[in-house]
């Protein structure tokens, strides 16, 4: 499996990806797909860290790490991760984590915050946001909004999370 950045060539697989790996999702909005077009226009967009997991040729995962911000300090959104149904379990996404996370702690980035499963998401690295002061912007179960260090950190941020427009979060 190679992992390495998307390219413009890639979009369509991406959304189709994307549209299939949230199809049975147990929470979803059924606009994941949308949300990554959307993104891409945004100026959170950050391509080094919009990466795709390749296997015998055919993409079979998206990873996408936006800019978010904590009382002004940037740090990262996770989402979304997708993997065609088909490759699901067989660590191809805790991979594109992992090289996500890498890129990221080059690129300076000292947090990556995520809203999904706690039980997935704890096999990265990722532990209830609140550790560090990140509060998300609705409501939602301390488990399920988790952040990572990316450099060990253990700065407390005390604020909540605001998001890029595109995904449609208002803390106002």
């Amino acid at each position: 499996m190679i992992i390495r950045q998307e390219r413009l060539e890639d979009y369509d697989a991406v959304y189709h990806i994307v549209k299939e790996a949230f199809e049975s999702a147990e929470h979803s909005d059924g606009n994941e797909q949308d949300l990554v077009v959307e993104l891409r226009k945004s100026k959170s967009f950050i391509p080094e860290l919009s990466l795709v997991a390749v296997e015998d040729g055919k993409i079979v995962g998206h990873i996408l790490f936006t800019k978010a911000l904590v009382q002004g300090v940037e740090v990262l959104a996770l989402a979304p991760l997708s993997v065609l149904p088909d490759y699901q379990n067989k660590g191809i996404g805790l991979s594109l984590m992992k090289e996500g996370h890498g890129i990221a702690h080059k690129l300076g980035y000292e947090y990556s915050v995520v809203l999904g499963h706690s039980k997935y998401y704890i096999k990265a690295g990722y532990t209830p946001a609140s550790k560090y002061g990140i509060k998300a912007p609705f409501e939602v179960e301390d488990e399920s909004f988790m952040a990572l260090s990316l450099n060990g950190s253990q700065n407390k941020l005390n604020g909540i999370m605001e998001y890029d427009k595109a995904f449609g979060v208002d803390i106002n």
